[in-house]
């Protein structure tokens, strides 16, 4: 089986049957041996962030010279990039290989797709005899797949109004279906969150004396320079002080990401007896492995994608570009979710744009053109329609004077298929 008729099979057997449950999942763990128990490390949830977050704790890991394990989802191009062993990828047959020699339980317990990833992650990590490992919810949290791992830190970055008709239509439901990962008396971890789904989780943690190490609290970040180059940024939280952090990563709402994993893995290494070293902290933050988050592909013109997905990174993007490039109007490629609020990242796209380049990615979740097109009518911007993204890319580029900034996003799929296009074109 190649990696094409491996992911068409894994997609058209096990993508339909998507429970919100755990019941599945600790069947089929068990019958695996239950691999999440052989390994430790970090538990990462959150609305917007946790991606980033966690690719800054494989990067600190990696630093202090711990074998590292990484999963996160989606992937943006390759399947692969879902499962990370000392910082690369998986090798495809290692994955195959261990799908196939569970694929039995795998229909025993009619797994989903997300459920078989998670799984064959858990068994990978728990063959390689890691240090650490660092594991990034699905979605939500208390219902999630993942949260039959139990971490030696839990982190929840943000709370948002996302996947409303899964999780629920306030930031405090929303925020009790994250604090479902906490585990009794295992550190949290709680990032920039407004004060009342904050204080759900902390009553949360409370309730299973988990101790927390609260933004602006108990840790403190603040944001300097920022530019294509990446953001600067001060860090101070139990008696630790680092002034002029600067990473590879851009935006202000990256310096508060960064600052989060920075405070879970300070509370990792003193639980395990070991000392952070300042010279490798900074040598972490130059070295972060994460695609399509305020990531540069060009100059002349400056081409950047973002895999802002909801209002809350879209919200986020535009602070970025705001302070970057002040008083500019810029260009914008877009392809959106159909079941996010994409008449209102339409409008904040709007509110920047010069131009927009309207396309449909290849997820079967994609808002039409035309539904998108309706929405940018409405704000009097001019717009171009297109059948596919790397079609609207094509168009744009070709538009696009050295000096013009061309900004790509609204979902990460949209986020993989620019990467992919623009390296075909290069």
């Amino acid at each position: 089986m190649n990696y094409q008729s491996f992911l068409e099979h894994i997609y058209q057997r096990y993508s339909g049957n998507v429970k919100l449950e755990l019941t599945r999942m600790s069947g089929l763990l068990q019958d695996m041996d239950a691999p999440q128990t052989r390994f430790g490390g970090f538990h990462v949830a959150g609305t917007n962030g946790k991606g980033s977050v966690c690719a800054t704790l494989e990067a600190l890991c990696l630093a202090h010279g711990l074998k590292t394990g990484l999963n996160t989802s989606p992937h943006l191009i390759d399947y692969t990039e879902r499962f990370r062993i000392g910082g690369r990828d998986l090798p495809f047959q290692r994955i195959l290989d261990t799908f196939l020699r569970y694929e039995k339980l795998f229909e025993k317990w009619d797994a989903s797709f997300f459920e078989i990833t998670t799984a064959i992650a858990f068994a990978c990590f728990a063959e390689e005899n890691l240090d650490v490992a660092v594991v990034e919810v699905g979605l939500g949290g208390r219902l999630d797949a993942t949260n039959l791992f139990t971490p030696d830190i839990s982190v929840i970055t943000t709370i948002g109004l996302d996947h409303i008709k899964t999780l629920g239509n306030t930031l405090e439901i929303i925020a009790a279906e994250k604090a479902g990962i906490i585990k009794p008396a295992v550190p949290l971890v709680i990032g920039k969150i407004d004060s009342s789904p904050r204080q759900v989780i902390i009553d949360i943690a409370a309730s299973l004396q988990a101790p927390t190490a609260l933004y602006d609290t108990d840790w403190q970040v603040h944001p300097g320079a920022d530019s294509t180059a990446g953001i600067c940024f001060d860090y101070s939280f139990g008696g630790i002080s680092y002034e002029g952090l600067s990473a590879n990563l851009m935006g202000e709402h990256q310096a508060v990401n960064l600052a989060t994993a920075l405070t879970a893995f300070i509370l990792y290494a003193r639980g395990q007896g070991f000392a952070v070293q300042e010279a490798l902290v900074r040598q972490a933050m130059q070295r972060i492995n994460w695609q399509g988050r305020m990531q540069v592909l060009g100059q002349n013109p400056t081409v950047i994608v973002d895999g802002a997905h909801n209002v809350h990174g879209v919200q986020a993007l535009l602070t970025t570009l705001n302070k970057v490039y002040p008083q500019r109007r810029l260009r914008f490629l877009i392809s959106i979710l159909a079941d996010k609020d994409y008449s209102e990242m339409i409008k904040l796209f709007c509110s920047k744009a010069g131009k927009i380049y309207i396309a449909q990615n290849q997820s079967d979740r994609a808002a039409s053109v035309t539904a998108q097109a309706k929405m940018v009518h409405q704000h009097n911007i001019e717009y171009s329609c297109h059948a596919s993204v790397a079609l609207a890319l094509e168009a744009a580029l070709a538009e696009c004077a050295s000096d013009d900034i061309l900004v790509a996003g609204g979902s990460l799929y949209t986020a993989g298929e620019v990467i992919s296009a623009f390296k075909a074109h290069a």
